[in-house]
């Protein structure tokens, strides 16, 4: 039975990176996975899933006319509201999304739900993932999907020496879903366009959405236990793990 009082949530699936770091002239998100586009996992949880109920695609301006045929329109995405173009770096495509969910122009408004901001680049997004989120941000507003790291990360100097060995116990790998209110979120990266220049003039690189949240915010964001198999494709490399993945999904590998 549907919960009546739930509110809404809106996904950001992000598709408008390059193929550079994986040495392909085909844009990572839509390389081969299994027999279809990465992109069309990501999106396929969306569509299946009972937490979100709407889909904002972000893509390179090229791409926008084949996306919204040969992915969303052929695979029957039919949560997704939009397909908009995205902007040269990750953050500038969040920040399009959130113009778009503060203005008039969605299907049906998201003014006092949630977003969920999910890279393209990870086909393993499950429902449970989507829970546990959604469970987090409806108590702290603000949350990551994220995995306590494995290694132990060194902080180096300029020339290239160990610093500092920070605690391994409060080292997490952060990975996406990364979750807010949605005035929270919208409004953060409103923050982020108008101070952008002054933050670049400063040397600081936003390298997530719960970054823009902290600069802007007042809201601490929850670390949300997820999956080691989460994992964002970048490399060549990246896709054999994922191969692996998939074919041990899907029962063909013991």
């Amino acid at each position: 039975m549907k919960d009546m009082n739930k509110k809404r949530c809106t996904a950001v699936i992000l598709a408008a990176g390059s193929g550079s770091r994986m040495k392909s002239d085909k844009a990572k998100q839509f390389m081969p996975l299994g027999g279809k586009p990465l992109i069309c996992y990501a999106l396929q949880a969306v569509e299946e899933s009972d937490i979100i109920d709407d889909c904002i695609l972000v893509t390179g301006t090229d791409d926008l006319l084949w996306v919204s045929e040969e992915i969303v329109k052929k695979y029957h995405y039919h949560k997704v509201d939009t397909v908009i173009a995205g902007g040269a770096e990750r953050y500038l495509s969040v920040a399009s999304a959130m113009r778009l969910i503060a203005s008039d122009d969605m299907a049906v408004p998201n003014r006092d739900g949630y977003v969920f901001v999910h890279d393209g680049a990870r086909p393993f997004l499950t429902e449970k993932i989507l829970q546990d989120t959604y469970e987090a941000v409806q108590k702290y507003g603000a949350c990551v999907s994220a995995v306590r790291s494995k290694d132990t990360i060194k902080i180096a100097d300029e020339d290239g020496f160990v610093k500092e060995t920070p605690d391994r116990n409060f080292i997490w790998n952060m990975h996406t879903p990364q979750v807010f209110e949605t005035k929270l979120i919208t409004e953060a990266y409103a923050a982020l366009e108008k101070n952008l220049e002054a933050l670049q003039q400063k040397g600081v690189h936003i390298t997530d959405d719960a970054m823009v949240v902290e600069y802007f915010t007042k809201s601490r964001v929850k670390l949300v236990e997820g999956t080691y198999e989460n994992i964002k494709l970048t490399t060549p490399e990246d896709l054999v793990i994922a191969e692996k993945v998939l074919d041990k999904k899907q029962g063909k590998l013991s």
